[in-house]
């Protein structure tokens, strides 16, 4: 058993405050990291407030994760010390059910582990990236590789592969025409990504104020779709759309922008139950789909990808003791676009 220096929330209404934690000794397939950074993703807010409802407090967040290896342990064959590696929202899985054969641990039938304020194979619960030190097993510890900054890569463990996958498994690229619904954490990842694999990319914003970052990030087209007239102008003119954001939109005006067999894919998690409107679907045989993250292995296919494009989140590095205020700037969409804490200030 080892100690590490922590942030973490002890309740869901008093701010994030040092800590100190336990972390299980290295086992025979784990690996540990020193964490260099870690990410901020709405996820961590959601969870630390318990907005989710089901957060087992004191609880340390972050899902993006990155750092370089330690120690292995004595059947550890992917890694050794000194390798940059990352970890993302898994830390474990069941191995054996059908989703994890296929490399869809997210999808687990035993449901899989996750980086926090979830209980791991010792029986004790998880904690996050938050922290100096972390020791995962290496099946789910993933290789960064060179071509990727550790802090811009830090923010790939979530926000890259959430939009990665669903990109990838609507076979966006050359020809086809892809809009992104927010230029957030995710958004912003989901233009570099659609645009580095060929796709024609166009950004649907509730206004044109960061129509300039979009279009340096990759975007051929910028809208904004508090302009009743972006609806009528772009109507059946797109063959996949990704929602980032996690408000309750109007899914019919949405929908109606698929063209025949297109697809409009959910990653937002909005308070409210979703509307979708039957006869927006119904026309153009239109799909409305939901997708959570990635696999490991496509997660380290999207982390090569990156590398290969040289893309990386544009991140705003932050010490541990602006945790707090970074929570308040994200509520208030006030980044450009991901908050990365520099864990040596821990």
């Amino acid at each position: 058993m080892t100690t590490a220096s922590a942030y973490w929330a002890t309740s869901a209404t008093d701010p994030l405050v040092p800590a100190t934690i336990d972390r299980r000794p290295v086992g025979p397939t784990d690996v540990q990291i020193a964490i260099a950074f870690a990410g901020i993703c709405h996820s961590d807010i959601h969870t630390v407030r318990g907005e989710w409802g089901r957060t087992n407090y004191p609880v340390v967040p972050g899902h993006e994760i990155a750092g370089t290896v330690t120690e292995v342990g004595s059947a550890v064959t992917k890694f050794a010390v000194g390798d940059q590696v990352g970890v993302g929202c898994m830390v474990d899985s069941c191995g054996e059910c059908e989703p994890c054969r296929m490399g869809e641990e997210q999808f687990c039938v035993q449901g899989n582990t996750g980086t926090y304020n979830a209980i791991g194979r010792d029986g004790e619960k998880t904690q996050g990236g938050y922290s100096t030190s972390i020791v995962v097993d290496q099946r789910f510890v993933l290789s960064i590789p060179e071509g990727v900054g550790l802090a811009e890569a830090a923010p790939l463990l979530c926000a890259g592969i959430t939009v990665y996958s669903p990109l990838r498994h609507w076979n966006a690229g050359p020809g086809s025409r892809v809009a992104i619904i927010g230029l957030g954490g995710l958004g912003h990842m989901a233009v570099k990504i659609a645009a580095a694999m060929g796709a024609d990319v166009t950004v649907l914003s509730q206004s044109l104020k960061k129509m300039e970052d979009g279009l340096r990030l990759g975007a051929s087209h910028y809208y904004a779709t508090e302009d009743p007239a972006t609806f009528k102008r772009l109507r059946n003119g797109f063959d996949l759309i990704i929602n980032t954001v996690s408000a309750n939109l109007d899914m019919g005006r949405f929908l109606s922008l698929l063209a025949i067999d297109g697809t409009l894919v959910e990653l937002g998690a909005p308070e409210h139950p979703i509307e979708v409107p039957a006869f927006a679907l119904l026309s153009n045989r239109r799909s409305f789909a939901g997708s959570i993250i990635g696999g490991i292995a496509q997660t380290q296919e999207m982390l090569d990808f990156c590398a290969q494009h040289g893309l990386g989140a544009d991140i705003e590095v932050i010490p541990a003791d602006k945790i707090n205020e970074a929570y308040e700037r994200v509520v208030a969409s006030d980044v450009r676009y991901r908050f990365v804490i520099d864990i040596a200030t821990l």
